[in-house]
């Protein structure tokens, strides 16, 4: 965590004093682009963005834990210039297989026209990029993704 993100994380420790336990999750940003974390994540501040889809294969390559649903964890949202721009914390966590994925949660990832549809095919297209670059095959329709629903805690 860099000196802006750490300032950032303990004038929100600082304003919420009076939650009994606050934890760190860590500091992430959407997408494989400075444009894309920073179009999304003006999709959260909008609240037009409540949830979010990460691949069940890509936290396991990256030897990383799948999120929780723990009122005390939170994470630190990131623009594309690493800068931090608000507090979430995970209230909803299913994994499924990409092809079960519901037409209310790709409304609620707020992009495109909401579609499914526009979800599948941008979702698919964003992985089918990410998978080749890390040279992994993988049938995307049905590899399990992670469903995350998030809110917006706290933002300066």
């Amino acid at each position: 965590m860099n000196k802006k993100q750490q300032l950032f994380w303990e004038e929100f420790k600082s304003k919420h004093q009076h939650l009994a336990e606050i934890k760190l999750g860590s500091a992430w940003s959407f997408g494989d682009s400075p444009a894309m974390a920073d179009r999304l994540a003006n999709l959260v501040l909008n609240g037009e963005k409540t949830t979010t889809t990460g691949s069940l294969i890509e936290y396991e390559i990256d030897n990383e834990e799948v999120p929780e649903v723990d009122m005390t964890l939170f994470d630190i949202l990131l623009n594309g210039k690493e800068e931090p721009v608000a507090i979430l914390r995970t209230i909803d966590i299913y994994v499924t297989p990409f092809n079960k994925v519901t037409e209310e949660h790709a409304f609620k990832e707020g992009e495109g026209d909401k579609t499914l549809s526009n979800w599948r095919k941008s979702h698919q297209a964003y992985w089918e990029r990410i998978f080749e670059e890390l040279n992994v095959k993988i049938d995307i329709p049905t590899m399990d993704v992670v469903c995350e629903e998030l809110e917006v805690f706290w933002r300066p």
